[in-house]
């Protein structure tokens, strides 16, 4: 449905031809675009994503592992029971977040508002209770032995306290044939809140040095 209406978008706008962002979700929705056959993609910028759910939770499971204990014991607790809408629960959620999802970005209004906008129940369809338990419809998801159809320019970019660890982004910088990446020292996973001004910069150097290259191929 996402992907149709994603192509569906292009055909309405008439975008022949497309610099292709995606962050997180976003990112894993790019990825099957570039590898829909649509054609064309001028370049790619996946933003704090991933190629492998698999590979998402077990590095999602580490991080959890390294929270202090006492907000460890209550994950473990509320799991067990499943109670994942108890607000100690919810308290302890909030920690992993902290660390892993918008370090920098606390306070900021468009946090305040993707929180208050937020969609829980497609959140919970699409991927479960939390980041290391996906029961939704993404959990067998996984392009890892895809990514080397998809030859257009790529620019995988990451904060350095991301839940998208250096593994995560490994994977996809060494499948895509024609990737760079770039680490945010001081984000975790929303660096275009975190450091809107680098990111925007980042963001833009690249397009300005892909835009001349052409229409990407996805063989």
């Amino acid at each position: 449905m996402f992907l149709d209406e994603l192509a569906a978008l292009r055909d309405r706008l008439g975008l022949e031809r497309i610099h292709l962002l995606g962050t997180s979700w976003g990112g894993q929705l790019a990825l099957e675009h570039a590898l829909s056959g649509y054609g064309g993609l001028t370049s790619l910028v996946l933003s704090s994503t991933l190629a492998s759910i698999e590979e998402w939770v077990l590095e999602a499971r580490r991080l959890r592992a390294a929270l202090p204990a006492e907000v460890v014991e209550i994950l473990d607790r509320h799991e067990q029971a499943g109670t994942f809408d108890d607000p100690e629960y919810r308290g302890a959620m909030g920690v992993f977040d902290d660390h892993y999802v918008h370090r920098g970005a606390r306070g900021s209004p468009e946090l305040a508002r993707m929180h208050a906008e937020r969609g829980a129940e497609v959140y919970a369809a699409m991927v479960g209770p939390n980041e290391w338990t996906v029961t939704g419809k993404l959990r067998d998801w996984d392009v890892r032995v895809r990514l080397g159809e998809i030859d257009v320019p790529a620019l995988v970019v990451r904060g350095a306290y991301d839940i998208c660890t250096e593994r995560i982004a490994e994977t996809l910088l060494a499948g895509l044939p024609n990737a760079r990446g770039v680490v945010f020292e001081e984000s975790s996973h929303m660096p275009a809140l975190e450091e809107s001004d680098r990111y925007l910069e980042v963001v833009e150097q690249f397009l300005r040095e892909t835009e001349g290259s052409g229409e990407g191929r996805v063989r």
